[in-house]
């Protein structure tokens, strides 16, 4: 079971500032840090095949930050600039309490922090989707690959696509503002997609689509499921009328008003479409992992910092250090059969 307080109970003053200093985090390009995508536990209820191999080995729950450690971190960081933060996993809804830090969290919006979303796979959601919205949540982004139950099923090794509707629909329910989003898989799923646009939209939900990433080693060939979104968008502009959206949400996605269905289509191009110029975003891992860039091995260790006899003055060292190796972009290359991931570990390792 999880170690976990309950970070609205207990603190610590001397970790609420991570740093000890109200300076902005900018790093060595000038770019100014304002979105955490903070993860809370690898575990997940799905094995997605572009993801994590089927037998995934999970991290002993002792080496994962507490729920109050987690706050602390949160909070420093907001202390320090960002203004957002994405609860991330693996799937965030699996660990248990978690909607305590969801609470937390949500009593510093309108005190430094402007918006905390979630990504989730909604298999939970609907159990939770209310007590997100009381808290503060207004936005929740689902992964969701495929309506197909059989394709469903194929791609995350579980039969649980009822379940994912059942929390979309509930989270819609609760007021939440509801994006999915898809991974482009070639021959697996490209064929659907216009379909699951459509049903997105019709449903009020933005859409965006994700091309595949080389993250961790996985039982599948990435370079056979790659699709490119500019490939895959040239198909959809000969049914669909697209016209350049100025949305932002603060991640990399590109927006496009689609004429024909209403909706909103976001395009994340981590391979086609270098987008990291204006990276303005940091990770921290379960563990207290921070890493600047998603493609890069670059990190520093915030829970050694955490944990020491002096947090405060370690915590700054930490992050200015972090600062120092933001790379100035990633180096995910897909042009290579059975060639090694970009980076060994798993996207449900660093968090989506």
């Amino acid at each position: 079971m999880d170690r976990d307080v309950n970070p609205v109970t207990v603190r610590k003053p001397d970790l609420i500032t991570v740093g000890g200093s109200d300076a902005p985090l900018v790093d060595s390009f000038r770019r100014t840090i304002s979105y955490l995508r903070l993860s809370v536990t690898d575990r997940c209820d799905l094995r997605c095949t572009y993801c994590m191999p089927e037998k995934m080995k999970f991290l002993p729950r002792r080496e994962v930050l507490t729920l109050e450690e987690l706050y602390e971190l949160a909070c420093g960081f907001i202390d320090r600039g960002v203004t957002k933060i994405r609860v991330t996993g693996g799937e965030p809804l699996v660990r248990r309490d978690i909607i305590d830090l969801f609470s937390a969290l949500g009593r510093r919006i309108g005190n430094g922090l402007e918006e905390l979303t979630l990504t989730t796979n909604a298999t939970q959601l609907a159990e939770h989707a209310d007590a997100l919205a009381k808290a503060g949540v207004k936005r929740v982004n689902v992964s969701l690959d495929t309506l197909d139950r059989e394709r469903f099923a194929t791609l995350t090794r579980r039969d649980a696509l009822p379940q994912v509707l059942e929390g979309i629909a509930a989270a819609k329910d609760a007021g939440l503002q509801v994006k999915l989003n898809a991974v482009a898989l070639q021959g697996v799923n490209e064929d659907e997609l216009p379909d699951l646009i459509a049903w997105g939209h019709s449903q009020g939900h933005d859409v965006t689509l994700i091309e595949v990433m080389p993250l961790g080693d996985i039982e599948e060939e990435r370079l056979d499921q790659f699709l490119s979104l500019g490939t895959l968008r040239g198909r959809l502009e000969r049914q669909w009328t697209f016209a350049e959206s100025d949305h932002r949400t603060g991640g990399p996605a590109r927006y496009y008003d689609i004429a024909e269905t209403g909706g909103r289509l976001g395009l994340i191009t981590p391979l086609s479409g270098n987008f990291c110029a204006g990276c303005n975003r940091l990770r921290v891992t379960a563990t207290g992992q921070l890493y600047p860039c998603l493609g890069g091995a670059e990190r520093v260790d915030l829970r050694a910092a955490l944990r020491s006899d002096h947090p405060t003055r370690n915590l700054a060292e930490a992050l200015a250090q972090a600062m120092m190796i933001k790379p100035e972009k990633h180096h995910f290359r897909m042009d290579t059969r059975g060639a090694d991931p970009a980076q060994p570990r798993h996207m449900s390792m660093t968090g989506g």
